[in-house]
């Protein structure tokens, strides 16, 4: 019998490997996805709690050594899963692949920008797998369908969103005029950002109108606020109920990471692999 070449061992090798990283079938892929689960969540724990001064003073030190144990253990299951793949590139553009590359990038970056470390909290991200590993893909498609409500509202918002810059700048610059310094709007971004926390209707009260005038402007910036408030939550809605009517059930290829398949596709567009 003819011993197997080293491409096909090669090859194999790599097909078990991504079984197990990217599967969640094989025991084997679920015990990695689930380990995996729980050491995102000690490690997000970990830099919350060694925000803390108290703690910090305490056992910096060892919480610092814990953090470069989990980025180390990241960065080798990050770069196993590139050689896993067969097109990396796709994986390292896809969102999970940025997330993954982020999720190591701050505890590197912390040796030339100290404290950057606290940005490893977006490993919480990385949590979003939970859907995959137990069985619950179903939820991607009101994913899919939220994504494209967002993206069909675009414009629709973007044109909001100016016509608010424009009212908070004109309203700022007028209130600027009325108030003056002697009251707190000592130059227009200040009194711009008065406006936007009015129109908004936060109202921190760090800075408030003394003059009758300014007041009346005040109380019509603050209805027009609860009318505009409104605005892009009805824009949304209706470019979301049209989504979900359109949105198709699109699933993924596990080899290429090619996501433009529809319900019925049995075989990947682009490698031709089938699908699961």
């Amino acid at each position: 019998m003819d011993s197997p070449s080293r491409g096909q061992v090669h090859k194999n090798w790599r097909s078990h490997l991504y079984e197990i990283i990217f599967g969640t079938v094989t025991p084997a892929g679920k015990a990695f996805d689930v380990a995996l689960i729980w050491s995102i969540i000690f490690s997000v724990a970990i830099v919350i709690i060694e925000s803390v001064h108290s703690i910090r003073d305490a056992y910096g030190g060892i919480l610092y050594g814990i953090e470069w144990f989990f980025t180390i253990l990241f960065t080798i299951e990050y770069i196993l899963r590139l050689i896993s793949v067969k097109r990396p590139v796709n994986y390292a553009t896809s969102f999970f692949g940025i997330v993954d590359l982020l999720a190591i990038f701050p505890t590197y970056l912390s040796i030339f920008v100290p404290g950057s470390q606290s940005l490893l909290t977006i490993r919480a991200l990385r949590l979003l797998r939970i859907f995959r590993v137990f069985k619950l893909t179903h939820f991607t498609r009101e994913a899919r369908t939220i994504m494209a409500a967002l993206r069909a509202s675009g414009r629709k918002i973007g044109v909001f969103i100016s016509a608010v810059l424009a009212i908070v700048v004109i309203t700022g610059s007028v209130m600027y005029v009325i108030e003056g310094e002697k009251n707190g709007f000592v130059d227009i971004p200040t009194s711009i950002y008065w406006a936007i926390v009015t129109l908004t209707t936060v109202g921190y009260g760090d800075i408030s109108p003394h003059t009758p005038m300014g007041k009346t402007l005040a109380s019509f910036l603050m209805i027009i606020g609860y009318g505009i408030i409104a605005v892009p939550t009805g824009i949304v809605t209706v470019e979301l109920s049209q989504a979900t009517k359109k949105t198709p059930n699109i699933r993924k290829c596990p080899a290429c990471s090619t996501s433009d398949h529809a319900s019925d596709a049995k075989f990947c567009r682009e490698c031709g692999k089938k699908l699961p």
